[in-house]
């Protein structure tokens, strides 16, 4: 997957036109299993009271790629010669480092967690249900996960479906907050990675201090408080008419996500076969990817025609229905 990655942003840096550049990301995109697969590696290592830590040391590791990754790439967008047409090659060979960097890292300390007496018999059966990890239908329903009880089953599908509309919502907004901080605030590439960067600390910071020490007992209230707070935080980005009011719903922001998507992961990661926790956790994932890919379309949609109050209050009111369905839910 690592090798995949890598690929794409090889695939990149030397795209002379628009058809190479989504080509890259299509094949960057097949390859983003590694953070399922990282999840499935934390479950293998852990037991129930163990696992909310190591699924918060996921979360850390992206609220530090939200205060790194932006920053780099506003001083690439700074600093680079625009007039150029291949001034991206240099922002794309920096990223292809850093994933050859991941693979001999990997190479080097990473050991198969997994025993050999609880891996999959055949590779080539499990490809032979690829259709079950791709179909939405299959994916809603957690068909690959199999001899599971009809509660467990039941309390799988019912998180996947809770996690698929907030992250519809929730990640449709997300992506257009860019086009509220440049067009309503008039915001510079270096002032958007500041935003970034005071949500990725803010993230940080919580994930390291309370997420990961949070008691098995506390995992759910956790999500539902998070996703409870995520409405707010939208309904004051679309009603801000300063920064300093734009960074309160972006804190706002921050304390939210620092909690739902490591909690629900984790009261995920508790069903299924110790064999199945990647398939559990993949199609958990994939839930999440189809969410990411539809989400921005409509967001951005309503954002151009409607204006941008109203398409964020909206969905915020709308990221209610999640916090509901997972406050009243009883998982077995």
């Amino acid at each position: 997957l690592q090798c995949g990655i890598t690929l794409s942003y090889l695939l990149w840096a030397v795209s002379s036109n628009f058809a190479i550049f989504v080509i890259a990301r299509f094949v960057g995109g097949l390859s983003k299993g590694n953070i399922s697969l990282a999840m499935a590696i934390i479950t293998d290592v852990s037991n129930s009271k163990s696992r909310g830590k190591g699924m918060a040391l996921v979360g850390i590791a992206f609220s530090l790629g939200f205060i790194v990754g932006p920053m780099i790439g506003a001083i690439f967008s700074k600093y680079s010669d625009k007039s150029s047409p291949d001034w991206f090659w240099l922002p794309a060979t920096f990223a292809m480092c850093l994933a050859l960097a991941d693979i001999l890292f990997l190479g080097v300390f990473l050991q198969e967690t997994l025993p050999k007496k609880k891996r999959a018999k055949k590779v080539l059966i499990s490809l032979s249900r690829a259709l079950e990890y791709i179909n939405p239908t299959s994916l809603f329903k957690f068909d690959a996960v199999k001899n599971l009880s009809t509660k467990d089953l039941e309390s799988l599908k019912r998180l996947g479906f809770i996690y698929f509309v907030y992250l519809f919502i929730y990640s449709g907004l997300e992506f257009t907050v860019t086009f509220l901080m440049y067009h309503k605030f008039g915001f510079t590439s270096i002032d958007q990675a500041k935003v970034f960067l005071t949500t990725g600390i803010v993230m940080a910071l919580l994930q390291g201090s309370v997420v990961r020490r949070l008691p098995e007992r506390l995992t759910k209230k956790s999500a539902v408080l998070g996703l409870y707070l995520i409405v707010p935080s939208f309904i004051v980005v679309g009603l801000a008419q300063t920064a300093s009011t734009l960074y309160l719903g972006m804190i706002l922001f921050a304390i939210s996500t620092a909690f739902v998507v490591t909690c629900m992961t984790t009261l995920t990661s508790k069903y299924g076969n110790f064999d199945q926790k990647g398939t559990v956790l993949g199609i958990f994932r994939s839930l999440g990817a189809l969410a990411r890919a539809l989400g921005p379309i409509v967001a951005s949609m309503a954002f151009w025609s409607i204006g941008s109050s109203f398409t964020y209050i909206i969905g915020g009111i709308c990221l209610l229905y999640p916090s509901l369905l997972l406050q009243f839910t009883v998982l077995s």
